[in-house]
């Protein structure tokens, strides 16, 4: 079956009831018929099913659906996205170890990669999107790991997946990809060579702005030795949240076809508009990656920036006079959905740090959601008026 209806399709074995939709297993331990069986369980010896902080029906469906829409072997489900990016790094990384990062990354993931990470002896450092020429010679002998995000947050810069597959396989490094900004049924990493693929559940894959999430899917060894991990420190999905996401992931790729579509329409008709600098989207042709991005990505995704000319207090005018589209700390929702990434969540990164990237003060960025496409753009029309 395709991967899409695969979403739909997978399902934990039906109860005695026979329900057509997967019930919620709100527990948080299993029982066994035997004192061999409960033996066998935590020796491994079956799938069976132990303690919600391990394993439960409700995440397994969610992850065996995510691994399907990727193309991986297998997925271990985390409670949030930031937890399946802490996680990817502490299963495969030690003391001694170096990490190469793409430098336009979430700022949250920034901030583990500088202050935490060093704690633990591992070296980090960082490559520009838009200079793949740079990243062979960033690669030094004890480089275990690159990691990167395609689309980048929040300029959505474009790299070449298939350079950095080919690179990482030379050097016999983990390719660890965060696609969260593009979600599954616009590209898929590992047919690029990447070993592990991240997702904050949290934005496209819910897509309501429900619940929290997230999920590391990969090779079947490598998500068992990330499995390990979490298994011991605990950052597990809620049965609940996975229910609500497993569910959500049926109607994935008919919501990321209108966010595309509404996002194409509106980054054209704002393309060249007097009150921006320059406009970004995947599939513009003025996108400097533009010939990668339709390469990789069957869509362009949902997201646009933008820099406004009159930078910070334009900036503010231009949040200020949003009538429908929501302020708020999240994107991939059904509702649009408005940012300032210098204030917000690059807002710990230094001024250099921030310059480096292209996040000015006149940065926007806009999560496009479900509603009417005249609707959201005249609401950023009329915002753009007053700066």
């Amino acid at each position: 079956m395709n991967p899409i209806t695969k979403a739909i399709r997978i399902q934990t074995e039906r109860t005695i009831e026979m329900e057509h939709s997967t019930p919620m297993f709100l527990t948080s331990s299993f029982c066994y018929d035997t004192a061999e069986d409960m033996r066998a369980a935590f020796a491994d010896e079956t799938d069976a099913n132990i303690y919600s902080r391990f394993s439960n029906p409700n995440v397994t469906e969610f992850t065996d659906k995510m691994a399907a829409l990727e193309g991986a072997e297998a997925g271990y489900a985390t409670a949030s996205g930031m937890s399946a990016v802490f996680a990817s790094f502490m299963t495969f990384l030690k003391t001694g170890d170096h990490l190469l990062s793409c430098s336009s990354v979430f700022g949250s993931t920034v901030t583990v990669l500088n202050k935490y990470l060093p704690k633990f002896g591992i070296e980090v450092s960082y490559v520009a999107a838009d200079k793949p020429e740079e990243w062979e010679a960033a690669i030094r002998p004890n480089t275990k790991m690159i990691y990167l995000e395609t689309p980048t947050n929040p300029g959505l810069d474009i790299i070449d997946l298939a350079f950095v597959g080919q690179l990482a396989k030379k050097h016999h490094l983990l390719l660890n990809v965060d696609n969260c900004f593009a979600s599954p049924v616009c590209q898929t990493p590992i047919e690029y060579g990447a070993d592990l693929v991240i997702h904050s559940a949290t934005k496209w894959l819910d897509g309501q702005g429900r619940v929290l999430g997230g999920v590391v899917v990969g090779k079947k060894e490598l998500i068992h030795e990330l499995y390990l991990f979490c298994r011991s420190t605990g950052p597990a999905l809620s049965p609940f949240n996975a229910w609500v996401l497993s569910k959500s992931l049926e109607t994935l790729d008919v919501r990321m076809e209108r966010h595309a579509g509404n996002a194409l329409h509106i980054a054209k008709a704002l393309e060249g508009h007097e009150k921006i600098n320059w406009l970004k989207y995947p599939f513009l042709h003025s996108h400097p990656q533009h010939a990668i991005a339709i390469k990789q990505m069957k869509n362009g995704g949902g997201l646009i920036s933008f820099n406004l000319k009159g930078g910070l207090e334009s900036g503010r005018n231009f949040l200020n006079n949003l009538k429908m589209l929501s302020l708020t700390a999240n994107l991939g929702d059904t509702r649009s959905i408005a940012s300032h990434p210098a204030s917000t969540t690059h807002a710990k990164l230094s001024e250099a740090e921030r310059q480096a990237v292209n996040i000015t003060p006149g940065l926007i960025r806009i999560s496009i959601g479900l509603e009417h496409v005249d609707d959201i753009l005249q609401d950023i029309l009329q915002a753009l008026e007053s700066c």
